[in-house]
């Protein structure tokens, strides 16, 4: 049986525990105190008792009291000397009576809060008990409130009580959870609610009644965001946060990025890419590093090809080339890149994105730059096809600001004024090398004319970058409806198998091609079949050999760069 001086023993210890717990929390930043009753019911707005009964809760769903919150720690310790006679005055009693009383308490959510029975609760928690008996009054919330909840947590659950009061948003769409994390985000999706509804009433030429704006924005932007935002899996990069932070971040990201790339993308790009620059995942971050420190100590020429995402082609359900990158020299030469961007963009109803760069800030506004950039709008505006123009300041390579505005385009058009020449030292500092190799996305390279780019030769020989090739060649067959040439050259590890796995996917994809395997020296071969066969375009794939080799030995893909008349799709 219990005894008074060993229940005042156990007091003791507890109160020991207690100030553990507090230098703890204040290492730790988490709160050990109890929630207030009247605050958190006031913050979350909570009224109209839902029901009272008699019933089993968890003692650790008990986060809160009604008027003693500053008497315990949030696991129920005594933080007073002065509770030691009551403490273990009911603790001897339990063991008397062979248990404890039902305590009252007030229920919000899923949390409660003690409204008589404190030292009963604060025992209960030091004997191990998992659940106590109590009255419970339950509350009415508009907002769900766990056993989690901390004292900051309770401004962001404020916050979120507002917007749905101003919204409706809970009643409209009764499965809707826009929790966040962060203080601040409602009043910015009360912002994007405001903007949807304004441009509502422009499109449909009426007043539209805020309601039915909330419910529009929620279904046709809030959800389309969180259907890619599940559909990638992105919630995993980030633990601790919520769909609702997720939105508001790649919406912020996005208006980043097309802030400074003067065009638009996607939204599931921007997802992509926010996971990818700021995951707290030990691989992203390590790979972030990584190719920081690529960029400071790895020449161009020595840098290891961009990894791309291929799509299969009997997946894609979109055009390949949507959104078209050209690279604007100002010269005539550069020119013919735009006018093969524009076949293109016939082909796949795509859009054209100009790309003028200038050394310094100054030449931004300079007339050259601005009738550059009214010639290639007054040229796009002629076919009739949807285009963007921008002037950038790059003082480094221009192969660089390419590649980095590459990642938002599908393809990237570049004439081709200065091929790398045959020699050692032309390759090591060739721009356009440094371009093919560092590029995310296919490079069209325009050398002399444009093509209508009907009659396609693709140089097949069964590397991984020539499957590449292969599988953009399977998309331009079908999707233009053009015919196919596929040569391959005997070589190392390449034979007439070679070209059968070649037929073998084409005509998986019944997609009717000519077929042609020879030997010899493969560029001069396939210049020489170009010529024979009217070929008005190289599809092929780019650099894949040892970097350090190719610059010193040269690659087929330097010889078509430096001899080749026809335009040349070369591939990731």
């Amino acid at each position: 049986m219990e005894t008074y001086s060993s229940a005042v023993g156990d007091f003791r210890r507890a109160r020991e525990r207690a100030g553990l717990q507090e230098i703890l929390g204040r290492l730790t930043g988490k709160s050990t105190e109890l929630l207030s009753y009247e605050d958190v019911r006031q913050k979350l707005r909570a009224s109209g008792v839902v029901s009272r009964s008699l019933r089993e809760i968890p003692v650790e769903a008990i986060v809160g009291s009604v008027g003693r919150y500053h008497d315990f720690t949030r696991n129920f310790l005594p933080k007073s000397d002065s509770d030691q006679d009551r403490w273990a005055r009911v603790k001897v009693a339990s063991s008397d009576m062979g248990g404890l009383p039902p305590v009252e308490v007030y229920q919000i959510g899923d949390a409660y809060f003690v409204h008589d029975g404190h030292h009963r609760i604060s025992i209960a928690r030091q004997l191990g008990a998992d659940s106590v008996q109590a009255y419970v009054t339950e509350l009415r919330s508009r907002v769900p409130l766990t056993p989690e909840i901390q004292p900051d947590d309770l401004i962001i659950k404020a916050e979120y009580v507002d917007f749905l009061n101003q919204t409706k948003l809970d009643e409209l769409r009764p499965d809707a959870d826009l929790g966040a994390t962060c203080a601040g985000q409602y009043q910015k999706l009360l912002d994007h609610i405001d903007v949807h509804r304004h441009y509502m009433g422009i499109e449909q030429e009426r007043e539209i009644h805020y309601e039915e704006a909330v419910a529009h924005w929620y279904d046709t932007v809030y959800l389309p965001v969180v259907e890619i935002i599940r559909e990638l899996g992105i919630l995993q990069n980030f633990p601790g946060r919520t769909e609702t932070d997720l939105y508001l971040w790649i919406g912020k990201h996005r208006l980043d990025i097309e802030e400074w790339l003067g065009w638009e993308i996607p939204t599931s790009a921007a997802a992509v890419d926010l996971v990818d620059q700021e995951s707290a995942s030990w691989v992203r971050t390590a790979g972030r590093i990584g190719r920081r420190v690529l960029d400071i100590v790895v020449p161009d020429e020595l840098d290891e090809p961009a990894t791309r995402l291929r799509q299969a082609m009997d997946e894609a359900t979109e055009p390949l080339f949507a959104n078209i990158l050209v690279g604007i020299s100002g010269d005539e030469m550069g020119w013919l890149a735009l006018e093969q961007a524009i076949e293109v963009a016939k082909h796949e109803k795509g859009r054209l994105r100009g790309l003028y760069v200038v050394p310094e800030e100054e030449l931004a506004d300079s007339n050259e730059a601005l009738e550059i950039r009214d010639r290639f709008y007054w040229r796009c505006g002629e076919v009739g096809i949807e285009a963007k123009f921008v002037i950038d300041v790059g003082p480094g390579p221009i192969a660089h600001t390419l590649c980095e505005r590459a990642r938002w385009s599908d393809l990237v058009v570049v004439s081709l004024a200065h091929p790398p020449e045959d020699s050692a030292l032309s390759r090591w500092g060739s721009g356009f090398r440094s371009l093919i190799r560092r590029c995310s996305r296919p490079v069209l390279a325009v050398p002399g004319q444009v093509t209508p780019m009907s009659r396609p030769l693709l140089a097949y020989d069964g590397s991984p970058k020539a499957k590449e090739a292969l599988y953009v060649a399977t998309y331009l067959s079908g999707s233009w409806s053009i015919p196919l040439l596929v040569v391959s050259v005997a070589g190392d590890d390449i034979n007439e198998e070679t070209l059968d796995d070649a037929r073998a996917y084409l005509e998986r994809h019944q997609i009717e091609a000519d077929y042609v395997f020879t030997d010899g020296p493969v560029a001069e071969i396939l210049m020489a079949i170009a010529q024979d066969q009217a070929i008005d375009l190289f599809i092929l794939g780019g650099y894949g050999g040892i970097p350090v080799v190719e610059v010193v030995l040269g690659n087929v893909v330097d010889t078509f760069l430096g001899s080749s008349e026809i335009p040349m799709l070369i591939c990731r």
